[in-house]
């Protein structure tokens, strides 16, 4: 019997920065980025941390944290201390999505061995991150699982078809209101796109009831985030 596989929670925390942020004086500002700095750095023996920027280019959303845990009590006390500070006082979250990694269902016939991949979240080094919840019609789930297989055969495919770009699936089942959080990273928003195009002519998109919100972020230190906080 295979040991049971390590899961991993994960979790996709979007801010948005309240306006009166910026009335409050420079040196107030500056000892509150360095505050909040400090604090999220804090965690960083606990948690997997990547921070991504979103300004500019997405009107609800400022900049995105994807954190990796093994407790979800580690999501919590992170949040928690943050909103403590003096700049998590003017931050919002709009979305937040919660997940878990999980070996896959499917078998990919082409790489085998990015099924153990799958299992366990190791970001990359990628530039930039694309990710959204996605739903499927109840309908795929009353599938054979053959008919399903067969037209994952085909996603996967497609998928591989893009080297340059990464795909981290994770499982929201039971824990938020998505059945999965995909996160591509790659170095190519134009590969990103034209994978994205080439995916909705495959048979699996017919079961697609939604994937949206999308948000695509650029990846940052924090402390060059905070920077473009003002």
């Amino acid at each position: 019997m295979n040991p049971p596989q390590k899961r991993q929670f994960v979790n996709f925390c979007c801010y948005k920065l309240d306006p009166a942020w910026r009335r409050l004086s420079v040196e107030h500002r500056n000892a509150g980025k360095e505050e909040f700095r400090q604090t999220a750095e804090g965690f960083s023996n606990r948690l997997i941390v990547r921070n991504y920027s979103m300004f500019g280019y997405r009107a609800e959303v400022d900049f995105l944290t994807w954190r990796i845990a093994d407790r979800l009590e580690d999501f919590e006390e992170m949040s928690g201390a943050l909103a403590k500070t003096v700049l998590g006082s003017h931050l919002s979250t709009p979305h937040s999505f919660l997940s878990q990694s999980k070996r896959s269902t499917y078998v990919d016939k082409l790489s085998p061995e990015h099924a153990h991949q799958r299992a366990f979240i190791a970001p990359g080094k990628y530039r930039y991150l694309f990710v959204y919840p996605f739903v499927k019609i109840r309908e795929w789930y009353l599938l054979p699982m053959a008919d399903r297989q067969k037209m994952m055969d085909e996603h996967i495919e497609v998928g591989n078809r893009f080297p340059s770009v990464k795909l981290n699936t994770t499982y929201s089942f039971g824990l938020d209101d998505q059945d999965f959080v995909v996160a591509f990273e790659s170095d190519s928003p134009s590969d990103f796109l034209d994978l994205v195009m080439a995916l909705r002519e495959t048979q699996a998109s017919r079961y697609t009831l939604r994937d949206t919100p999308l948000f695509a972020g650029v990846h940052r230190p924090l402390n060059e985030i905070l920077a473009l906080l003002g």
